[in-house]
């Protein structure tokens, strides 16, 4: 998705939720000044003519492993809970608020940290960027500049949908997503509210 066509949802979303633009404008230049490198053609690759599994971080995900298939893009902290069963994503998109040192240890192995800024990740920007010794790709839900992208999306398992079909996947498919969880707090319900709303721009109705 270009920016043109992003803005004006994000725009939606930051009156939906009262977040500063501001803020995540700020993130996006520290993530920029602090990345050691920008391996977008490395993400490229693991898209463009392929398959693509997202793996979200919904208590469903273990029972659902044996859907995946292809690429492996894990949401956030959904990269532990495969990790921890044999499975090494080939990408994670992460704000980092899941992060733990298995990200260190899968990102050395050659795991893509697809690290994305906003206005309230800064003190953990500061904190994991530099630790993350592999491939990496700098994200923001603002304007994109440089090596900071964006790719459309919202929460870390929507921005991941969003990227393997902005970077040329031939096919897209969810496992571990439940956009109905009835024990989230009130800001999480409009998250998934937000996710459901994104996804079905892309064709996945869930």
């Amino acid at each position: 998705m270009k920016f043109e066509e992003w803005e004006p949802l994000y725009e939606e979303i930051l009156d939906y939720f009262a977040f500063d633009r501001a803020g995540d404008e700020e993130a996006a230049r520290l993530l920029a000044s602090i990345l050691p490198h920008d391996d977008l053609a490395a993400l490229e690759a693991l898209c463009r003519g392929k398959t693509v599994t997202v793996c979200g971080n919904a208590p469903s995900l273990p029972r659902e492993i044996g859907g995946i298939e292809g690429t492996v893009f894990a949401a956030d902290a959904a990269a532990d809970v495969l990790y921890a069963r044999g499975i090494r994503p080939d990408a994670v998109f992460t704000d980092l608020d899941g992060a733990t040192d298995a990200l260190i240890e899968m990102n050395r192995e050659g795991t893509v940290v697809v690290v994305h800024a906003h206005g309230d990740n800064i003190p953990l920007l500061r904190h994991w960027v530099l630790k993350l010794p592999g491939p990496l790709v700098g994200t923001t839900q603002a304007a994109p500049f440089g090596r900071i992208h964006n790719f459309g999306g919202f929460s870390d398992g929507d921005r991941a949908a969003f990227a393997a079909h902005a970077l040329g996947a031939v096919c897209v498919s969810l496992v571990g997503f439940d956009l109905d969880d009835p024990g989230v707090d009130p800001v999480k319900r409009g998250k998934l509210a937000w996710a459901r709303r994104l996804l079905a721009i892309l064709g996945h109705d869930i």
